[in-house]
């Protein structure tokens, strides 16, 4: 696959077909890679983290290259992409709704944030990061994905729906932010944001008030409901 310094890319044909039909036997996984790596393909979906240094990503492009994961043309300025990087980069640049969750209270050596980009051959490219930054990509089918996200979510019965916010969160040893963000043709961006705060047996759930984005009010959903509003803020046209 080849990309160009604006960020473009040209993913061959049949790539995507291909590894889908590959997923149908089992995960795919891809490999891991320092936030610099990926920014070196112009790979980064913007909003993930900040922006690496030039100097972090020259070093980035000279470990690529030494490990022959980019290359060039004599005289052009497309970096062709091999590899499983390749792959990866592939489906995240097609990718229209992204699913970012952030953990708190996860063990040092797990991962702590989980991004999903379904696709609409019924896969989804799946990135964990972890206390390092490193992304953990891998595609795998959507069901399955969706299931394990839902492992590393605060889970338990139904929590009231007059809850107070800003009480449960500074006492929950356990929270997390799932946000939905839906990208248009022109490459804006829709969000809406599910937060999670698991306290003693209950699992209670907040989103934003549409009037007053700032102030997030318990909704009263059970842990099968929350899925379903998640499940259904991610669904490909």
């Amino acid at each position: 696959m080849t990309t160009d310094p604006q960020g473009g890319t040209d993913i061959p044909t049949g790539l995507i077909d291909a590894v889908a039909h590959l997923v149908e036997t089992g995960p795919v996984p891809l490999g891991g890679y320092t936030l610099a790596e990926i920014d070196a393909v112009s790979g980064v979906v913007h909003f993930l983290e900040d922006e690496p240094s030039a100097e972090v990503v020259a070093e980035a492009v000279r470990s690529l290259a030494a490990r022959n994961l980019i290359t060039t043309r004599p005289g052009s300025n497309e970096v062709q992409v091999r590899g499983d990087l390749g792959i990866a980069l592939a489906f995240q640049q097609r990718s229209r709704v992204v699913l970012d969750a952030r953990a708190t209270g996860t063990a040092p050596d797990r991962p702590w944030r989980f991004v999903l980009m379904p696709q609409p051959e019924g896969v989804t490219l799946e990135v964990l990061i972890d206390a390092l930054g490193i992304h953990f990509f891998a595609l795998r089918a959507t069901g399955e994905a969706f299931e394990r996200l839902w492992g590393r979510l605060p889970a338990g019965d139904r929590g009231p729906a007059g809850a107070d916010a800003d009480r449960v969160l500074a006492a929950s040893g356990r929270t997390a932010l799932v946000s939905v963000s839906r990208y248009d043709d022109g490459g804006d961006r829709t969000t809406h944001d599910v937060v999670l705060a698991a306290e003693g047996e209950v699992c209670h759930v907040f989103v934003r008030d549409p009037e007053s984005p700032d102030r997030l009010v318990a909704q009263g959903l059970d842990e099968q409901e929350w899925r379903d509003l998640v499940t259904t803020l991610t669904a490909l046209a």
